[in-house]
């Protein structure tokens, strides 16, 4: 067993236990319930990312490196306000998607980015409802509140009708605000290279519809001047001279 045979093979249980996690995480922050089959959905799901995480490390080649190198899968499993950032394992999907190209790559890239948006907006509106709802100070109340906070901060737009007033709200806002420039600057890149791909693309056809008339008179001349060759070499004419230094200087 290699690391990427267990990545390949456990690529669906994980879709499936981040799914159940979601939706449990949701029924837990939204509804403001502590019922024990959410807990027990919650905590379960949290031990499968944990056996993930160790059998991983356990697998990989050079553990130092690959600790170190994946820290960001440590803070998934380490820190709960983070576990539904697990839930990006769901672009793993998109590649089915999409076939081998330079426009598919982009098709991949852009489906890939707005996925990652949508979802860091609603695990931002859990996170930010989930550890502001409770303080007396809070205007952040109810998932309607939160989501349109969270669009507004990822957008880094920042009306001010609606902040986290706890030092963990803040850095859930922080995140949002640096995945946000980070989500902006890749559909802009994505767009840009598109445009300028389609002008290029348009400039090019162009350039060939011009040129296809010079092209086909080009032949014409050619076949004209061969067909004049020949006939001199018939009448036993030397071929050469002035037709056959035109036929050579009209060959394509």
């Amino acid at each position: 067993m290699t690391q990427a045979t267990w990545r390949k093979r456990s690529e669906w249980p994980l879709l499936a236990a981040s799914i159940i996690f979601l939706g449990a995480y949701s029924v837990q922050v939204i509804g403001n319930t502590e019922a024990p089959v959410v807990e027990v959905l919650v905590w379960g799901t949290w031990v499968v990312f944990a056996a993930d995480y160790a059998v991983n490390l356990w697998l990989a080649p050079q553990r130092g490196r690959w600790f170190l190198r994946n820290l960001h899968e440590l803070a998934i499993v380490a820190l709960p306000a983070l576990r539904p950032l697990r839930l990006l394992r769901l672009v793993t999907l998109l590649r089915v998607m999409h076939g081998i190209g330079g426009n598919a790559l982009r098709g991949r890239i852009l489906t890939y980015v707005l996925g990652s948006a949508v979802l860091l907006v609603y695990a931002g509106a859990l996170a930010i409802l989930d550890v502001e709802a409770d303080d007396p100070g809070a205007n952040v109340t109810n998932i309607g509140d939160a989501i349109w906070w969270a669009i507004a901060t990822i957008t880094t737009v920042g009306y001010g009708d609606y902040y986290p007033v706890t030092v963990l709200g803040r850095c859930v806002a922080v995140g949002l605000m640096i995945g946000g420039i980070a989500v902006l600057g890749v559909v802009t890149a994505s767009v840009a290279s598109w445009m300028v791909e389609s002008v290029a693309g348009e400039a090019v056809t162009e350039m060939e519809a011009a040129e296809s008339p010079v092209r086909e008179e080009l032949r014409q001349l050619t076949a004209k001047v061969e067909r004049l060759t020949a006939l001199l070499e018939e009448r036993g004419l030397p071929a050469s001279g002035p037709a056959l230094e035109a036929r050579d200087s009209l060959a394509p």
